[in-house]
């Protein structure tokens, strides 16, 4: 039986981690991909190294990928070493994401730029030299996580919005470019999910009642499930729960 792989970004913590756990318990061997490492920690906790160990534990084979996405060099070189490994990519689910906490006129144009080169160039990058090999190869997947704030301006946090906006744009576009091929698919995530980088975020303001990112899970295996013509659709967490697809899981 063909092996199945995946790629995860933003894999070090919350959403990404429980994604790549979830997926190794579903058969995927597993690239885990994050800038947080052992040798290079952020203030948050998990590292990329340790979200491996957990794929390995669910009885999968995993890679740990310390790189910036805002890297195109190291994404070229990271797609070059997977298919020299693995020698394919069945999923890649683009999670990486930063928002910046203020309006944008109130900050500096640095972290716009940061969200930019993160929201959205990061993901065209995995997109561009996985995205080829993945056309080449046939019968897979892409999934974009986007954000309420995409579609929500009073989010208040404009380089955030217009990033996740413009991903939904994306992943129509790319959707069509490479129908037949490679399903192309947004998740629009507009429930508040537990993550350390949320939690951190709001830290001072109201914060809301969390729900688990086990629910993403759901959403995305049942995404990756869907024949490749389901394609440059932008699906919602709360719409794909009211087919049944999601179950409600509220983090305790």
């Amino acid at each position: 039986m063909t092996r199945k792989v995946a790629v995860v970004t933003g894999a070090s913590r919350g959403i990404g981690r429980q994604l790549a756990v979830d997926l190794a318990k579903h058969g995927f061997d597993v690239a885990c991909v994050a800038r947080s490492s052992r040798e290079q920690p952020s203030k948050l906790p998990g590292t990329v190294e340790a979200t491996a160990d957990l794929v390995r534990s669910a009885g999968r084979e995993a890679l740990a990928v310390s790189l910036d996405v805002r890297d195109e060099d190291a994404i070229a070189a990271f797609a070059e070493r997977l298919f020299e490994s693995w020698g394919r990519c069945d999923l890649l689910v683009n999670n990486a994401a930063v928002a910046p906490p203020l309006p944008a006129l109130d900050d500096t144009t640095r972290r716009w730029r940061l969200a930019v080169d993160v929201n959205l160039n990061g993901p065209f990058y995995f997109l561009y030299h996985l995205g080829r090999r993945m056309r080449e190869q046939g019968d897979a997947h892409a999934i974009n996580l986007s954000s309420l704030a995409a579609a929500f301006p009073a989010f208040g946090r404009a380089s955030y919005t217009a990033t996740k906006l413009a991903l939904e744009g994306l992943t129509q576009a790319l959707g069509h470019d490479l129908a037949g091929r490679v399903a192309v698919n947004c998740l629009r995530i507009d429930v508040p999910v537990w993550s350390e980088g949320f939690d951190t975020t709001l830290a001072g303001e109201r914060k809301p009642e969390y729900e688990d990112p086990v629910i993403i899970s759901d959403a995305v295996l049942w995404l990756a499930r869907q024949p490749v013509a389901h394609t440059a659709k932008i699906h919602s967490v709360t719409g794909l729960r009211a087919e049944g697809i999601v179950r409600p899981q509220t983090r305790v």
